[in-house]
Order: C-alpha cells, then structure tokens, then sequence
C-alpha cells in the first residue's frame, strides 16, 4: 500500500477529528449525554446499547467499558449490549424478524429511566429506529449515534450525537472517540480516584 494512500486516510483522521472539535452542537451533545447517563446509573438504571455490524461491535466496546474499567479500578457500571447472544437475536430475527431483534429486548429489558444509546452512521437502520421507538414509549431516554445528516433517527432520539462526517468509518471512530470520553467522565463522577479503590472493594 502505498505511503501516500496511508498518510491521506489519517489526515482524513484528523481533519474529521478536528470537525467535531470545533462542532459546537457535537460537544453540546457529548456532554449532556454524559449527564443524562450520570443521572440514569446514579438512580439506579443502566444503559442499554444496540448497533449493526460495526456498530454492534462499538456496542459491546462501549458495555465492556462500563462493566470493566476504562482509567481506574471502581465498581462495575450496569451496562447491557443488546448484541451479543446469537440466541436472542436468532430467536427474534426468525419469529418477528431482523428488524424487531433490539426493539423487543429493549422492551424486554428497558425500564423507565434507562438509558438507551443506538449506534447507526446512516441514522436508517430500521432495527435501530424500532428500537428507540420501543425506548421513547417506556419511558427509557433515545440517545442516537449516527453521522452528519442524521436520518431518521434525528427525529426519533431524546438526544442524537451527530458526527459532522458522511465517511462510514470516519463516524465509527468519533463515535468511539465521543464514547471513550463519555465513560471516563462517567467514571470520575460517580467515582471520583480518592474514592475508586473503595467502591470496586464494595461492589
């Protein structure tokens, strides 16, 4: 491959990196995503967290750095990604089909203050907008992670984190970038270092 391809993709990097910095609106949204989780776990709920491919496996990232640590020791954070039992979702994609396979384990698992966080970069993934739909009549708060335009999905989230980018995986990384910095404040506010080592004993 050569050098210049390479070196051309990681300035695309940066540069969709740098879009978000100075996105106003995406950095809003980062952190009154942040509160809303804080505010969710803090009344003892959890985050609940669906996508398709790519995004499925940015999901159970995101769950895994919940439920295991991202800085420091502390006490697990309750967190379910909704991808990873092939039971369940061959179950559900066979009987009601694909598009109902997070909707009804939201509607199974969600309860009222939840949250939950839909990964689709096209904001039209259909699976993806049942399910905040499914989230918004329970009572669970629909926080959407999609790119620029934000598709449907705009119209169907409490709150809709829009990756100002139209590139496929250029989306997926700021997803994962606004997620990593999503956790690490969760973390710190719910458990500050002097008091971590603590509450993980205690959990």
């Amino acid at each position: 491959m050569p050098a210049a391809r390479i070196v051309e993709y990681l300035q695309e990097s940066c540069d969709a990196l740098q879009a978000a910095i100075e996105d106003a609106h995406f950095v809003d949204t980062v952190a009154a995503i942040t509160d809303h989780v804080v505010n969710a776990l803090t009344a003892g709920g959890k985050v609940l967290l669906a996508g398709n491919s790519g995004s499925a496996a940015d999901a159970q990232h995101i769950a895994g750095e919940f439920l295991g640590r991202l800085y420091y020791d502390r006490a697990p954070i309750a967190a379910v990604a909704l991808t990873p039992d092939s039971s369940v979702m061959t179950a559900i994609g066979n009987d009601y089909g694909y598009e109902q396979v997070f909707e009804r384990q939201v509607l199974g698992l969600g309860r009222p203050g939840d949250i939950l966080i839909a990964i689709s970069t096209s904001g039209c993934s259909p699976n993806i907008l049942r399910a905040l739909d499914a989230a918004r009549r329970i009572g669970v708060i629909a926080i959407g992670f999609t790119g620029r335009s934000g598709g449907e999905m705009l119209a169907r989230s409490d709150l809709c984190l829009r990756v100002p980018s139209d590139s496929t995986p250029l989306i997926q990384q700021i997803h994962i970038t606004a997620a990593h910095i999503i956790c690490g404040e969760v973390e710190a506010r719910l458990f500050p270092r002097a008091s971590a080592t603590d509450a993980f004993a205690a959990g």
